[in-house]
């Protein structure tokens, strides 16, 4: 039944007793008013273990942690890296060594020396007594897989250090999810980390009496513990892996409701809602790139935190519509090609118009081929990435992620390298790079939606062009007033929202540099208009 309208006077005496109570609470000391709830707390269930979720609404650009990592090394590359930074560096005989230990740094006075956060004390004297077992071995005649092999143990070393200079870190580090059991079922994964790891700390390097009784079952479940917690950060070259206090928590999907980034100045990493989130939903975050197709991302996934993703997006042949993984049928020509059960590896794919079938394994080949091709071009290399979409253009559906991955490089150099300056670009290429801006953009608005740094890189590469064939319209007199305002607008919104997701980035970073720029040309615009 409707409620009756309240008299002006009751709805004065409501007023009051509201202002009344305003008045009493701001009264209170602070210890007695009531605390806003914590953005989330932690949850556990079989399927994800210990994970995260919303304590309450959730607007979109809420921080939801910003932490400093408990450890952090070098990634897992076959390229050499300055220990104190992370900066790449070279093996020739011209390159800054540490004096203590030999490894290879960027400079002798490197901010990440005798850091926690990079090449410490402990560190370099535990290499310094076993320099022919490790820094003599990185020089210019060293393989790719002997430099990969010898910087995967920098940060086992590291976290193995801790034991016994910071037990209590360890011990939290040692909290977290390794699945060993799951992880001796892969015996090539096993024996990898028994040989390359295990194996040559503890027998080669003579690590177990050093480090105070050091078992082999302890080392493995350190490498387990970096396998399926660890997160691979890096700002302006710099690349590193780092494992954080809570942050591991976060659960996975493949279309997540939270994004990160990392602070250059001190690996903190920051982790916003990218949108507005329910209370009670997971928090969520991807393990693997967004712009991968279900098949390699699930076999990625596995691979690394040893479950098979089952998430929304990897259930849909379509991928919740990006068809980011449709191969062209090459028997009807106009039909897509799509897996018939993308929660199974093994199953044929199938063409949406005809009878065609092909088996999973022909269409990884396929893919890997197609990879590699397109990993063999500079990203700097215009004609030869414009020729990679004509040659596969036949074989892939326009937004295939192989293809997506060429034009999102095609986006940030025209206008950017020698030859294709924005200046010299005929307006067929000024029309080519919004085009390729405006597809990437549907397809990342799909798997990436929200306050996401590649929303807002690709916005600001996107304002540019529109905003020269909008000029150049006009001076030709083939544009209308209308549609020049249009277009302006368009560029409004797009500097607009690039600008407030690039901010969101630390000071520091490229992208937060861009957001300011964004910032810069939206005011120019707005002064003109």
């Amino acid at each position: 039944m409707p409620a009756r309208k309240k008299t002006r006077r009751q709805q004065q005496q409501q007023q009051q007793q509201s202002r009344s109570r305003q008045r009493d609470t701001q009264q209170q000391p602070k210890e007695q008013q009531e605390e806003p709830l914590p953005a989330y707390r932690v949850e556990h269930s079989e399927l994800y273990g210990r994970y995260l979720v919303a304590n309450r609404a959730l607007a979109a650009g809420e921080q939801l942690i910003r932490e400093q990592p408990l450890a952090i090394g070098p990634c897992v590359s076959c390229e050499p890296v300055c220990l104190g930074c992370y900066q790449p560096v070279r093996l020739g005989p011209a390159q800054c060594r540490c004096e203590g230990c030999g490894w290879p740094l960027c400079a002798a006075d490197c901010r990440g020396l005798r850091q926690s956060s990079g090449h410490s004390r402990e560190e370099c004297e535990l290499y310094g007594r076993r320099r022919a077992q490790a820094a003599e071995l990185l020089n210019e005649s060293a393989s790719p897989d002997a430099v990969r092999d010898l910087y995967e143990l920098v940060l086992i070393v590291r976290i193995l250090l801790m034991r016994q200079h910071r037990p209590e870190e360890y011990a939290r580090i040692r909290l977290m999810e390794s699945h060993t059991e799951q992880r001796r079922e892969n015996l090539t994964l096993w024996q990898h980390y028994e040989k390359k790891v295990v194996q040559r700390l503890l027998h080669d390097w003579q690590l177990a009496q050093e480090l105070g009784g050091l078992e082999p079952a302890e080392v493995h479940e350190i490498c387990g513990i970096l396998d399926v917690n660890c997160f691979e950060i890096g700002q302006r070259g710099g690349k590193a892996r780092t494992l954080y206090p809570s942050a591991f928590l976060l659960a996975h999907d493949c279309r997540p409701n939270t994004s990160h980034t990392d602070d250059p100045l001190d690996y903190s990493i920051i982790l916003r809602t990218s949108r507005s989130v329910r209370e009670q939903e997971t928090l969520t975050l991807s393990y693997a790139y967004t712009l991968q197709g279900t098949l390699k991302r699930r076999t990625f996934i596995q691979g690394g935190k040893l479950f098979w993703c089952q998430c929304q997006r990897c259930a849909d042949p379509r991928e919740l519509g990006s068809d980011c993984s449709d191969l062209v049928c090459k028997i009807c020509r106009t039909g897509s090609i799509r897996a018939t059960e993308p929660l199974n590896q093994e199953a044929d794919w199938a063409c949406d118009r005809c009878a065609h079938r092909i088996e999973s394994a022909q269409v990884e080949r396929l893919l890997d081929h197609i990879n590699d091709d397109l990993e063999s071009i500079d990203v700097h290399d215009i004609p030869a990435l414009e020729n990679f979409l004509i040659r596969y253009r036949e074989v892939l559906r326009p937004n295939h992620y192989l293809l997506l991955s060429a034009k999102y490089s095609l986006c940030q150099i025209y206008g950017r390298v020698e030859g294709y300056l924005l200046p010299q670009l005929s307006p067929r290429d000024i029309e080519r790079k919004e085009r390729y801006c405006r597809e990437f953009l549907a397809v990342i608005d799909i798997l990436e939606p929200g306050l996401t740094r590649l929303r807002g890189l690709i916005m600001y590469e996107l304002h540019a062009p529109i905003m020269v064939l909008a000029q150049l319209g006009m001076q030709s007199g083939r544009m209308s007033r209308q549609e020049f305002q249009r277009r302006i607008k368009e560029v409004v919104r797009l500097l607009k929202e690039s600008a407030h997701i690039l901010q969101l980035e630390p000071p520091g970073s490229s992208e937060h540099e861009m957001g300011l720029a964004a910032a810069d040309a939206l005011a120019k615009i707005n002064a003109q208009l």
